[in-house]
Parts: structure tokens; C-alpha cells; sequence
């Protein structure tokens, strides 16, 4: 039980990675509180994890729902171990289309909301030298053209999680970042399936980005989140660590001969 005891905060938690997380988290011995926009979906996840997890339901635009956030997590339990930022959009939009509204809501939810989210829980996650896990992206690195405010705003979240690793070491708060390559969620499956892909498109995906076979699964990116959620990685802190199938940094797509 390598969370044992610990009130965990996972945003955009009742589907993909973000609920895969929660589930881990719970296995683990800690209590969480589940969030996500739909109410119900939201307490199917909660029901199925019993006592040990609360439901919020917010609208990340909404500029209060941090501080809804917090409130809950803080009226269920009375602590905060961590947050893992995982909440986020992915709305598409090459330089062309990525207009004022596009480009607000994406850096506002992506990228703002993490950055609000800490600073509400931060006293209380330095009463309890917490941790803080934001869940990133590879695309922050360069990205699709297609995603351009999406990249511009997970490259947003890498510097975020630096920064306040350094600015807040003294506190006592752990601050690490992953950055997750292709995985396959309900969420992905879909938006290839309205992209006009095939309902096996999954097993069709080639090995230049799936040199395994498979993409990954949200159950993978969970049980890596437990370490960097646990006292296991104490003390470091200000860490990105891509969670992909290949180099992401100056990879050569080769095959290999005997």
C-alpha cells in the first residue's frame, strides 16, 4: 500500500488516464477525490470505488473551480497529499484556425488552471509535504501542426512544473511532470473513429509510433504515477520524465535486420 493514508487529488479523472490513475491510487491505500465535467459518469467511478473516493464536479473554465476543488477535497478529508494535474484539452487547430477564443480556452485550461489549482492548495500541501504530478505531453516538445495551442500549452505546463519544483523545494513540496506519449483511451479511440479511421484502427497503428505493437495503455501511465505520487521518490522533485515507446529527443526511425 504505497499510498496509504494519503487524500489525493486527480483532475479529469472519470475516464482515460486521469481515472486509471485514481483506480491505482485507490488500490494503493489512498483516498481521492475524483473530478471531471459529467455528473454522472462521475459518480459511476465514485460508487465503484467506494468510501475511499469523493466526487467535485467543475468546469475547469470556470476561473472558481480551483478553489471548488480544494473546498472539496479539503470537506471530505481535511488534508491534501497531491494533486495530479492531469485535466486537459486537446482541441485542434493548425496556425490558421487557432484563434483568440481557441487559444484562451486551451493555455486556460492546459496550462492556468494547474498553475491556480497549486497555488490554492499550496499551504496546505506544504503543511503536509505533499507532491504535485502534472501530467504533460510529448507534443510539448514541438507538436502536431494540427495541435498547435495544445503544444504551446503543454510546453506551458513543463516550465510550470520546473519552476515551482525550484520555487518550492523550501516548502517541502515535490513538484515532477510526465510527459506521456499515445495512449489508448475511450477519448482517442473515438476522436479517430470521428476522424473517419476503421473500429480496429488500434491494431492497424504502425510500429514508427507503436514499435511494441500496441500503443500504450492509461493503466501503464497509473502505475508509473504511484512512484512519483509516493514516498518512494523522495526527495526528487522537478523531474520530466517522457512516458513513451521511443527516444523522444533526436530519434532516427530505423529497422532493424538480422
Amino acid at each position: 500500500m504505497r499510498l496509504r493514508d494519503k487524500v489525493i487529488i486527480v483532475t479529469g479523472s472519470t475516464t482515460g488516464i486521469g481515472e486509471a490513475i485514481a483506480r491505482r491510487c485507490v488500490a494503493e491505500g489512498a483516498s481521492v477525490l475524483v473530478h471531471g465535467r459529467d455528473a454522472a459518469r462521475g459518480k459511476e467511478v465514485v460508487e465503484s470505488l467506494g468510501e475511499s473516493a469523493a466526487l467535485c464536479v467543475a468546469d475547469l473554465t470556470d476561473r472558481t473551480a480551483p478553489q471548488q476543488i480544494v473546498a472539496a477535497a479539503m470537506n471530505a478529508w481535511g488534508r491534501i497529499d497531491g494533486i495530479v494535474n492531469n485535466a486537459a484539452t486537446n482541441a485542434r487547430g493548425m496556425l490558421g484556425a487557432t484563434d483568440d477564443e481557441l487559444f484562451d480556452r486551451v493555455m486556460g485550461i492546459n496550462a492556468r488552471t494547474p498553475l491556480q489549482l497549486i497555488r490554492t492548495a499550496v499551504e496546505e500541501l506544504g503543511r503536509t509535504r505533499g507532491v504535485v504530478l502534472n501530467i504533460g505531453s510529448i507534443n510539448a516538445y514541438c507538436g502536431e501542426p494540427k495541435l498547435l495551442a495544445y503544444s504551446m500549452s503543454k510546453g506551458a505546463l513543463m516550465t510550470l512544473s520546473r519552476n515551482l519544483a525550484n520555487a518550492l523545494g523550501p516548502k517541502g513540496i515535490r513538484i515532477n511532470h510526465l510527459n506521456v506519449g499515445w495512449v489508448l483511451t475511450p477519448n482517442e479511440y473515438q476522436l479517430k473513429i470521428d476522424d473517419g479511421l476503421s473500429e480496429n484502427w488500434p491494431q492497424e497503428v504502425g510500429p514508427e509510433t507503436a514499435v511494441s505493437g500496441r500503443l500504450i495503455e492509461p493503466a501503464e501511465i497509473a502505475a508509473a504515477a504511484v512512484y512519483w505520487l509516493s514516498e518512494e521518490s523522495h526527495p526528487i522533485s522537478g523531474s520530466v520524465i517522457e512516458l513513451e515507446q521511443y527516444p523522444v529527443i533526436g530519434r532516427i526511425v530505423t529497422s532493424w535486420e538480422e
